[in-house]
């Protein structure tokens, strides 16, 4: 849930999402799109190909999959839980969250010793791209994580 503008205050971003129980990331778009397909479209003529590819992605992920962010060192345990929508207000654009899915978030912050490696190496890539985590452990262990009761 990174913005990929450097003008974008990230910790803003994620506190929104969280708050409002989403997750997702930036691209505003205008007009602003009332379908994926727009959405998709818009984005390749605005933007390019690559980042229409990866809203397309991110749209397609299954309900129920998990997701990982990371606010002030530390990790934060997400499941989606809901279609893609595109959020046009003027507080998603000022901090770049704009095409979004519901997202159930953990009340359990996690520090990088109990998170699963391959989650917090992909963090310190720093990368600024939803992106599938390719770990043989890594779902297993998030699906413990996302069992336990907070402590």
């Amino acid at each position: 849930m990174r913005s990929r503008r450097d003008d974008v205050d990230a910790d803003e971003t994620i506190e929104r999402a969280m708050r409002l129980s989403v997750c997702g990331f930036g691209g505003r778009l205008d007009p602003a799109p009332a379908t994926l397909e727009e959405a998709i479209s818009a984005t390749s003529e605005q933007y390019d190909e690559r980042t229409a590819r990866r809203l397309e992605r991110f749209a397609q992920v299954p309900d129920g999959s998990f997701v990982w962010s990371k606010l002030d060192g530390r990790y934060f345990l997400g499941r989606i839980t809901g279609e893609w929508r595109y959020d046009d207000s003027s507080a998603a654009a000022r901090v770049d969250l704009v095409h979004i899915r519901p997202c159930v978030w953990s009340a359990q912050s996690y520090s990088e010793a109990t998170t699963p490696r391959a989650v917090a190496a992909t963090f310190a890539r720093g990368g600024r791209n939803f992106q599938e985590i390719h770990s043989a452990d890594v779902v297993e262990l998030t699906c413990r994580l996302w069992s336990e009761p907070p402590s």
